[in-house]
């Protein structure tokens, strides 16, 4: 029985299930003891992160706990990818190099025609048919299709895997994937923590983390709460 819990996940669950599942969670938290906070969906880029990814937070304090939880105030300086992967502010040294995936051949010609911040829509018609195929001729902008990363953005959301076609994420310069020490920095992991395990494996460790900077912020808060806690116990007593 904890005093607190703090649980993660995307942003789809508030939704899944018709809310359904999120709405279980809730009960069972109750069931055993404890208050749920309204669901709360924080930005990354609002918490020193270079990367537009958002995260549901979702917090539980004990039931005989009078305590507010406040959540992280968001920063107003939003960072880009140039910030991850240049020295600068986050980070004091450029991305050392490290190993990543390569794209086939022809993949790499047909992205090597992509400006960088764009998409399959920046490809000749001939071409983005042969690149797209049936997906060509589907509804939406399909903007995460041929994508290459702008440096004066945030990065988009980084997946379990660094090369997927509905969610590429393309060296603004070098027409591959973002490499392991990249995925890092962009995950605001730092430099001297180790990922072990096949090159894919650790793409997966990193892509499904939460943001390191996120996370930390998190964690502040879930200390003041702890420290309001200790103090009105002091008071009692």
């Amino acid at each position: 029985m904890p005093k607190i819990c703090i649980a993660e996940n995307v942003r789809g669950l508030l939704n899944h299930e018709e809310g359904k599942t999120l709405t279980g969670m809730i009960d069972i938290l109750g069931e055993l003891g404890y208050r749920v906070l309204p669901p709360r969906i924080l930005k990354a880029i609002h918490y020193r992160v270079p990367q537009k990814r958002e995260r549901l937070i979702l917090v539980a304090i004990r039931d005989d706990i009078d305590i507010d939880f406040h959540s992280p105030e968001p920063y107003k300086k939003i960072y880009t990818l140039k910030d991850a992967l240049k020295k600068g502010e986050l980070f004091n040294s450029p991305v050392s190099e490290s190993p990543g995936q390569k794209y086939p051949a022809r993949k790499k010609e047909i992205l090597s025609m992509i400006p960088p911040g764009g998409y399959w829509r920046d490809l000749p018609l001939d071409i983005q048919k042969e690149y797209m195929l049936k997906s060509f001729y589907l509804g939406g902008g399909k903007t995460g299709m041929a994508r290459r990363i702008f440096w004066d953005e945030p990065c988009l959301t980084l997946t379990c895997a660094s090369a997927q076609k509905q969610t590429e994420r393309c060296h603004p310069d070098e027409t591959r994937p973002f490499t392991i020490r990249e995925y890092a920095r962009i995950q605001t992991f730092p430099d001297d923590w180790i990922f072990e395990g096949s090159i894919s494996q650790q793409y997966k460790q990193i892509g499904n983390a939460v943001p390191v900077n996120l996370a930390t912020e998190v964690g502040y808060s879930i200390v003041s709460f702890l420290n309001n806690y200790l103090h009105s116990r002091k008071k009692i007593s």
